[in-house]
């Protein structure tokens, strides 16, 4: 307990002032050995490999590489485990250039990196569009005598596509395909992806969508061995591994998330990226003549595909027909409405969101760091009327003592600020103070 307590407390300090080494700052003077003991927060690699999953769990990935250096400091000698904790975080947070850092430091202490290690190295590359990188490492597997596995091609196919390098991907399914490796669905939904990346939009990108979306539903081999156990253990899903648009939501449970909808999670979220109505009411109609009802995921992306086109009455429809339905909600599927009826900030969408953001409040769902942030920064670029959906946005959080992001609350303060609005009214001082507060923390990293 202590030891967590311990840790707690110097990561947030850090997150003020910098670096972990700094935190006991005086660890390099002759000091009793108890005095020590409570100023540092790890003793040994075991210790420390529990601190780096803490901080990966925690979000907290700009800090492995304060934590490796304190590791230098205490001469305490990473291990191969470390290092997969190490890259897996900078994966997670899409930090590539200390992702590559960390695989150089595994290599000069003479450990060579393994095939999962690399996958994670290219998955991280995917997060960062450059393909060019995921390429050369592997080029690198193969110098280094490393074969790579099924999970590899995959990566390295939704790298390509994440890039939007249509002509790649095709060439790695080439190759899988005369290595005797059919394609899965992760392969389908990453087709659909380098087709909805790919520069200039192909006319018949519905029409391939479509094509993929079948195609998916083909048994292959490959979906019977790509699992990885080190990856499982490492809390690492292959749909973040892939680099999927569902990565963030896989572990949702009531209907949220089914995973035998890979390809069509994919072609949703495409066909609302690029406000394809015809394409999504295609999809519809696919999965209704397979007796199928979309999760909530689908709904998500269905509501947000027409609210973004500007049917924001369809949007909401779409939203009262599912829960009419009794079909399953969440507080996504609020969030993702009236973030939509907000686009173009007329006044029917504004009261159409605000309406729906009372009805959740009704629900005792709430608005968490992540979707308070998100939609308190989308409110807040409301130009004109009468700032009522930001604000209220804003008492949500705070009813829950919950306080936004830095660039939320910044354009909160200045649309207040924009306001004839007295200055010593109260909502305006509490947000200049938390926005004084946030500033002093996060405004140079912002």
């Amino acid at each position: 307990m202590k030891f967590l307590q311990s840790l707690i407390g110097k990561t947030r300090y850090v997150a003020r002032f910098g670096s972990l080494d700094r935190v006991s700052r005086l660890r390099l003077f002759s000091v009793s050995t108890e005095e020590y003991s409570k100023r540092n927060y790890a003793n040994n690699v075991s210790e420390y490999n529990t601190v780096l999953g803490s901080l990966t769990a925690q979000r907290r990935m700009f800090l492995l590489r304060d934590v490796y250096d304190d590791m230098m400091l205490d001469g305490v000698k990473p291990t191969r485990d470390t290092f997969h904790s190490l890259v897996v975080g900078t994966m997670k947070a899409a930090r590539m250039q200390d992702a590559f850092f960390f695989v150089e430091q595994m290599k000069i202490m003479g450990l060579v990196p393994d095939v999962t290690l690399y996958n994670f190295l290219i998955s991280t590359c995917g997060k960062c569009k450059n393909s060019d990188k995921a390429i050369q490492i592997l080029e690198e597997m193969k110098c280094m005598e490393v074969k790579p596995n099924v999970q590899t091609y995959i990566c390295l196919l939704n790298a390509c596509a994440a890039d939007g390098r249509v002509d790649r991907v095709y060439a790695i399914v080439r190759d899988m395909t005369a290595a005797g490796l059919g394609l899965n669905k992760f392969c389908y939904a990453g087709l659909i992806v380098a087709h909805k990346n790919k520069t200039p939009l192909a006319d018949d990108f519905a029409a391939k969508v479509i094509e993929f979306v079948e195609r998916s539903k083909m048994w292959s081999s490959v979906e019977t061995n790509s699992a990885n156990a080190e990856n499982v253990m490492m809390g690492v899903t292959d749909e973040e591994l892939y680099n999927l648009p569902t990565a963030e939501y896989v572990n949702r449970r009531g209907g949220f998330f089914i995973r035998p909808f890979t390809a069509y999670h994919t072609a949703f979220h495409a066909a609302a990226d690029l406000k394809n109505v015809e394409l999504t009411d295609t999809l519809l109609e696919m999965l209704n003549k397979e007796g199928k009802t979309p999760d909530i995921f689908i709904m998500m992306q269905v509501i947000r595909c027409y609210c973004h086109a500007g049917d924001i009455e369809r949007g909401l429809q779409t939203f009262e027909n599912h829960i009419n339905a009794g079909g399953a909600i969440a507080a996504e599927l609020y969030m993702t409405l009236a973030e939509g009826a907000m686009t173009g900030y007329t006044e029917k969408g504004m009261q159409i969101a605000q309406d729906i953001l009372v009805r959740m409040n009704e629900r005792n769902f709430f608005l968490n760091s992540k979707l308070g942030s998100e939609l308190l920064l989308t409110a807040a670029g409301e130009k004109t009327g009468g700032y009522s959906t930001a604000n209220y946005v804003w008492d949500m959080m705070r009813a829950r003592r919950v306080t936004p992001s830095f660039p939320a609350v910044e354009a909160y303060y200045r649309g207040l600020k924009d306001r004839e609005i007295p200055e010593d009214d109260s909502r305006l001082l509490l947000v200049s103070r938390t926005y004084d507060n946030l500033s002093m923390r996060f405004g140079n990293r912002a």
